[in-house]
């Protein structure tokens, strides 16, 4: 399998397993990817996790990979299910954590940024090099990437397709969390099961509501708010949540 899917506490952990092509994505690759995350959203978990197994996150398209030969309606269907990957992860009614070592290049800088948040070791190295082997962007960040740094910066990143650390990302809005290489897994549990602890409800309604006033109006973001409210505040989950808050103070 070219990625692992697992589900332990309330938490679904997704693993691109291509060692030995570090985890660079192909059509089997995405596509496996998607049907893990379209599990998760059938399972409900509070909180999801997608990493990558051996020395990198993600390097990228893999670039030995010919599709030359492909029919012009197959390769589309390809390229589609490579932008389900962002369209499930918004989807989804739970956060999806990146957890990112090594490389995150290309389709792997994409899956990271396109995820609710990041937590990056201070070794990770992110980039869009796509231009520089005439390929493209594709996930969304067209759109994503603009609105996180700014059209000039998105431009330049994915023109000259120049790499930056961990550290940069998270100056420029990239990243959530830098931490040492030595202590992501133990980061991104902690901050897992931070997650898991969260009402769940409230949680999934925040991120929803989050997705949509990035995408439209003022006027949009006050309607969703509202809905929220109301159904929130009706709900027993709001009550018990409350409850032990007040019993914290």
């Amino acid at each position: 399998m070219s990625v692992e899917y697992a589900e332990t506490d309330h938490i679904v952990r997704i693993e691109l397993n291509r060692p030995d092509r570090l985890n660079a994505t192909d059509p089997t690759l995405i596509d496996e990817l998607c049907r893990a995350l379209e599990a998760a959203i059938v399972a409900l978990p509070a909180v999801a996790v997608i990493s990558g197994r051996g020395r990198a996150f993600c390097a990228g398209h893999d670039l030995t990979y010919e599709a030359a030969d492909v029919p012009y309606a197959v390769d589309r269907l390809d390229v589609e299910r490579t932008h389900d990957i962002t369209r499930l992860i918004r989807r989804a009614p739970f956060p999806v954590v990146s957890s990112v070592h090594g490389y995150a290049l290309g389709a792997g800088c994409e899956i990271a940024l396109c995820s609710d948040l990041v937590i990056a070791a201070d070794d990770a190295v992110f980039g869009f090099p796509e231009v520089s082997v005439g390929l493209s962007i594709t996930g969304g960040i067209s759109r994503i990437l603009p609105h996180a740094v700014g059209l000039a910066k998105a431009k330049e990143l994915v023109f000259l397709g120049q790499r930056f650390g961990a550290a940069q990302a998270q100056s420029w809005g990239l990243v959530n969390f830098v931490v040492p290489s030595s202590s992501l897994i133990e980061e991104t549990d902690r901050l897992t099961k931070q997650i898991s602890g969260l009402p769940a409800h409230a949680l999934g309604l925040a991120k929803s509501a989050l997705n949509v006033g990035f995408d439209g109006s003022l006027d949009t973001a006050f309607e969703i708010e509202t809905l929220h409210a109301l159904e929130t505040r009706s709900a027993q989950e709001a009550r018990d949540a409350t409850e032990k808050f007040l019993q914290r103070r």
